[in-house]
């Protein structure tokens, strides 16, 4: 048994708002010495069967098949997917990723409005996401004293759209077993390491290099990536 590192939320071209190609993700990710990821485009799995099936048989390297999806009550993000969340209410949801053997991750869950509300329902969900870095330090404390307070399980991502965001932000399991879902995902429910660092860049730092790259005209149309 060994550690190993991940960054469980990244979006890739099959996202609207991203503008990472499939290649590009499993290139830097390696370079930056993740063992894995997880993809998790907006409402949909293409962008992580795509990314998965590029990786094949290289048995070094891990893809989970992930989608955050919007709820009536904020985003969720399933890991462990085999199709596509079709309900749009959070309960359905997380019951819908429950069904396929997934497991529910509630994403930057202080970055809503209506937290109140949305304490009622961690009852359905599996980890909460500690650090994002996309947000705020003080978003991202108040996320790990929300876990804290409600005995919930911790989980990091990126959150990543371009590539010098991805690994920002990584999940160390501790002593687990192989790359095989059943033992990746055993390792996240008993708890994982969250490291990394906040990015050192505002979301408006990210929307300004993003509308640099889209006038250099590298960000395509959503319609031709599909």
């Amino acid at each position: 048994m060994v550690s190993m590192n991940f960054d469980f939320h990244l979006h890739t071209i099959y996202s609207r708002d991203s503008i990472l190609h499939p290649q590009k993700i499993i290139k830097v990710a390696k370079r930056k010495g993740l063992r894995g990821i997880a993809v998790t485009d907006h409402d949909t799995i293409k962008g992580a069967l795509k990314t998965k099936a590029i990786v094949g048989k290289d048995d070094t390297f891990k893809v989970i098949i992930g989608a955050e999806v919007k709820t009536n009550c904020g985003d969720v993000i399933g890991l462990f997917l085999d199709e596509d969340i079709v309900s749009k209410d959070f309960i359905e949801v997380c019951d819908e990723i429950k069904k396929q053997g997934g497991v529910v991750v509630l994403p930057h869950p202080c970055r809503r409005k209506n937290l109140f509300a949305l304490k009622e329902l961690l009852k359905y969900v599996d980890l909460i996401e500690v650090l994002n870095a996309r947000i705020s330090k003080n978003l991202n404390y108040k996320a790990q004293l929300l876990a804290k307070e409600r005995g919930l399980t911790s989980i990091g991502g990126s959150d990543a759209h371009t590539s010098f965001e991805i690994g920002r932000v990584q999940t160390i399991l501790e002593d687990c077993a192989s790359l095989d879902d059943n033992d990746i995902r055993k390792c996240l429910l008993n708890g994982g390491k969250d490291c990394g660092h906040r990015a050192a860049f505002s979301s408006s730092d990210i929307k300004h290099q993003y509308r640099k790259i889209q006038e250099r005209g590298l960000h395509k149309s959503y319609k031709s990536r599909i």
